[in-house]
């Protein structure tokens, strides 16, 4: 009965004018006995067509639901002017994400991974600074190694002399360019002269002569300064400087393993409940990453100051007897031992007025 009356309501064409108007309806005093009915037993699901169709023309089809699981659901066949868009045994497939949906989803992961990163940033800094300031109000504990503190002490103290002996040698250099350059100038001026003076063309000739002599000596002496200049450079700005930047590492590290290590003690001193315990163990694998962290830079640390007092020493050996010898040999007068003492440490001066070949000449 269901199924007839279910039919008949949907195979009723509603006549529309143009005006949207539905004009007068024939009453059909069947269909409304079957309707009353319908509503107090209830439609049967299990027979239920689902149709679909638009206004003032055919319908286009039947959505088939016969693969959906649940209740059976199924169209009747007898309705007039309707197309069937099912076929037997042909089933529903989920649609597939659209590029933009996954573009979304990838955007949504970096997302949540940048969160854990700024998250994990925020936990450290925060148990480091409080760490620190434990430290400097003397409330907190740090772990101390009293040789290697002391080397690092001392390296820095080193550092600040050293770069002290560089400023000062710079200076000299800067200002014994100027003397170099006015002897230079002055050896032309006396050269000049004694061509205009032939009274005192001798005079002239000796003073200029001498002049030019020093000048000379001291583009010599100017050339082994900026070598000992350089060389000062590199070892205070790149040697000393490369082991001050793992030292700065390994304090850091430091730092992070008492914090965490602060952390844990607090943790094992509370009640062991559920939370509690997770909580402990995450600690102690945190701790424990730390601590390895610590131990490896501590060690770095203590190799890489081994190999600085080295090479410090062999380094400031070469340069501070190239500074003695050429500084004694020229202000001895002494031309052949001031070049041999070039030659020896191989130290190659730029023709004056010399200027870089062209990229021609260098091919």
């Amino acid at each position: 009965m269901t199924d007839g009356l279910m039919s008949k309501a949907a195979t009723m064409e509603i006549p529309i004018n143009g005006t949207g108007d539905t004009g007068s309806l024939p009453e059909d005093d069947g269909l409304e006995q079957d309707l009353q009915q319908v509503m107090v037993s209830g439609p049967n699901l299990n027979e239920t067509s689902i149709v679909s169709g638009g206004y003032g023309g055919t319908a286009e089809g039947i959505i088939p639901t016969s693969s959906v699981k649940g209740p059976a659901v199924r169209y009747n066949a007898s309705f007039p002017g309707l197309r069937l868009l099912h076929a037997q045994g042909s089933g529903l497939h989920p649609p597939h994400p659209s590029p933009l949906a996954a573009g979304d989803e990838a955007t949504r992961g970096i997302a949540v991974e940048k969160f854990d990163i700024v998250k994990k940033w925020g936990i450290n800094t925060y148990k480091c600074t409080k760490q620190l300031i434990s430290e400097r109000f003397g409330r907190g504990s740090r772990t101390v190694d009293l040789e290697l503190e002391t080397q690092i002490e001392l390296l820095r103290d080193t550092k600040r002399k050293y770069e002290c002996v560089l400023q000062l040698a710079r200076a000299l250099t800067h200002h014994f360019y100027s003397l170099v350059q006015t002897q230079h100038a002055l050896g032309d001026a006396f050269s000049d002269l004694s061509q205009k003076s032939p009274e005192l063309q001798e005079e002239f000739g000796c003073n200029a002569e001498t002049q030019k002599l020093l000048c000379k000596n001291g583009e010599t002496l100017l050339g082994a300064v900026n070598f000992f200049v350089s060389s000062i450079n590199t070892l205070v700005n790149k040697t000393m400087e490369d082991t001050l930047m793992t030292v700065k590492q390994y304090e850091t590290a430091r730092l992070e393993y008492d914090a965490y290590r602060t952390d844990l003690e607090e943790l094992s001193m509370g009640p062991r409940d559920a939370s509690t315990l997770c909580r402990l163990e995450a600690a102690q694998s945190h701790f424990q990453s730390h601590k390895g962290k610590y131990e490896k830079l501590r060690a770095d640390v203590a190799v890489k100051l081994k190999f600085l007092e080295e090479n410090k020493i062999k380094v400031m050996h070469k340069q501070l007897l190239l500074f003695h010898n050429a500084v004694s040999a020229y202000f001895a007068g002494n031309q052949q031992q001031l070049a041999q003492t070039l030659r020896q440490f191989n130290i190659q001066l730029k023709t004056p007025g010399a200027e870089k070949p062209s990229w021609l000449e260098e091919q």
